[in-house]
């Protein structure tokens, strides 16, 4: 019987896991203290994993803080989880949240503006 999660699945949450927890609290840089990890998706041969983030506001400063931090990060996680290989991390800024925002935005306002009536079709008689 197959299981229910492939191992990459399994690696990714963990990693996902573990890096907010190191962000949260080993992480002394101000620049990504309010950040939000929403995904992280592992190379099939785990070398490499992206690392989906957002944040209240995405500044240039953010990105530089992530990658900065990203060898500190990667030794970290080697120390707590048991893995042959620590894939390298590569940080994507989650533009999906703002997308949603615009487009429920966008819906909003379409609902809230008063409805055209359409013009009525004038009665032409059928053509046989």
């Amino acid at each position: 019987m197959a299981k229910a999660f492939s191992r990459n699945d399994r690696v990714s949450e963990q990693i996902r896991r573990e890096l907010a927890d190191l962000l949260m609290f080993e992480v002394k840089d101000p620049r990504v203290q309010m950040v939000t990890l929403t995904d992280v998706e592992v190379a099939g041969d785990m070398a490499h994993a992206k690392v989906f983030y957002t944040a209240a506001k995405n500044t240039k400063g953010l990105q530089e803080g992530l990658e900065k931090a990203a060898g500190f990060l990667r030794s970290q996680l080697g120390k707590r989880m048991m893995l042959r290989t620590m894939p390298q991390l590569h940080f994507v800024y989650d533009e999906s949240i703002d997308r949603g925002m615009h487009m429920d935005k966008l819906i909003n306002q379409a609902v809230s503006e008063p409805a055209v009536p359409e013009p009525a079709a004038p009665d032409t008689p059928a053509q046989e």
